[in-house]
């Protein structure tokens, strides 16, 4: 019996969001001058060789596995797997004739279903060169939380907390930056909270005919509810550490809201989904990467490294508002200025042969000058 796993859960969603290990899976992202696309993802896992075996057949190599919740495989026509020793990396790859088809293909996914984006490439021809602008943004999914998160602060103080724009803290000292940001914190977790009650609340009471010999009526176990979430935080101020089953039982000296804690029961199994629906939002996080043609420009809140834009695409960017992600770079005519420079040499040449052409005339003017002076003298 797992009378405790949704306790686990919520400990290993706390473990998880204070956390800084390596993302597993990575995007990649290629525009071309030519108007087309390319999509990379790949992920890795580690499987011994007795694992491979059983699963992908003798010598035979398959994806690795297992794949990641937040992957749709589908979405690919192509796939490529190097292994290392126990370490096995999958590449799934995509080329798109447009940044629209691409988007309409996703390969992300949360909760089971498809990570919403819409992407546009603008292409602006000068003589000299060409700029790309490439944006996509990823659909909002705050709403998830029956609880809106500017239910508690300020709208551009949520926005940063979960984006880190605008940046409120400049200009500010160490300390004042420290106080502000412990602000910010006691907001998030308050409103961590009251959302977690609420979602755990609300399922016990549209299914409190599930409870066989309940302490307290329906009716009644409402009336509770600002008692039961004050009691809940009495002794951590944070509802993802709490022991909900035990803390309920010594509430109302009694055991039957159990089965909303244990994961082997329909109820337990169900409030578990529900958790993880939510949870799920913090967990996901897959680094974004996207290559530009030419020389980049502008490359919006990302990161440049070796002519590459880096984003940090996680669920937390998606709670306040749409997440989008913009770049521009430009691409260099290299034959305009070939021919920019022979127009040039063709007008100096132009202004010399002129030149020395009137020269030429004014010199023969003064010859048929002097021959005439003499004839009359």
């Amino acid at each position: 019996m797992r009378k405790n796993s949704l306790c686990l859960i919520l400990l290993m969603s706390a473990v998880f969001i204070v956390s800084c290990d390596k993302p597993n899976v990575r995007m990649h992202t290629i525009i071309r001058e030519d108007g087309l696309c390319e999509r990379e993802v790949s992920y890795t896992t580690i499987m011994s060789k007795e694992m491979r075996d059983s699963l992908w057949g003798g010598n035979k190599v398959s994806w690795a596995c297992p794949v990641p919740e937040c992957l749709n495989p589908n979405a690919f026509m192509d796939s490529h797997t190097r292994t290392e020793e126990d370490t096995v990396t999958t590449t799934f790859r995509n080329i798109f004739h447009s940044v629209e088809e691409m988007c309409l293909q996703s390969p992300l996914q949360l909760n089971g279903a498809r990570l919403k984006s819409t992407a546009k490439l603008e292409k602006k021809n000068r003589w000299f060169y060409t700029l790309y602008t490439y944006t996509e943004t990823f659909t909002c999914v705050g709403d998830t939380f029956k609880i809106p998160a500017t239910d508690y602060a300020d709208k551009d103080v949520v926005r940063y907390w979960f984006t880190g724009q605008p940046n409120l803290l400049h200009g500010l000292s160490g300390a004042e930056a420290s106080e502000k940001i412990s602000k910010m914190e006691s907001f998030v977790t308050q409103w961590i909270n009251d959302n977690f009650f609420k979602l755990c609340f609300d399922f016990i009471v549209n299914n409190y005919d599930s409870i066989q010999n309940p302490p307290v009526g329906k009716e009644q176990f409402v009336e509770l509810h600002d008692s039961l979430a004050n009691y809940l935080l009495s002794s951590m101020g944070d509802i993802l550490l709490v022991n909900p089953n035990e803390t309920f039982e010594k509430f109302f000296h009694s055991d039957a809201y159990a089965i909303f804690f244990d994961g082997d029961t329909p109820c337990g199994k169900a409030l578990e989904e529900e958790l993880s629906t939510h949870m799920n939002i913090f967990w996901f996080s897959v680094p974004y990467s996207l290559t530009m043609p030419g020389t980049i420009v502008d490359a919006g809140t990302g990161v440049v490294k070796d002519g590459v834009i880096h984003y940090p695409l996680t669920g937390e960017r998606l709670i306040p508002q749409d997440y989008t992600i913009t770049a521009t770079s430009r691409v260099t005519h290299t034959w305009t200025y070939v021919a920019a420079f022979f127009i040039l040499l063709v007008f100096i040449g132009s202004f010399l042969y002129k030149g020395r052409k009137r020269k030429d005339k004014r010199i023969k003017s003064r010859f048929e000058e002097r021959v005439s002076s003499k004839k009359n003298e």
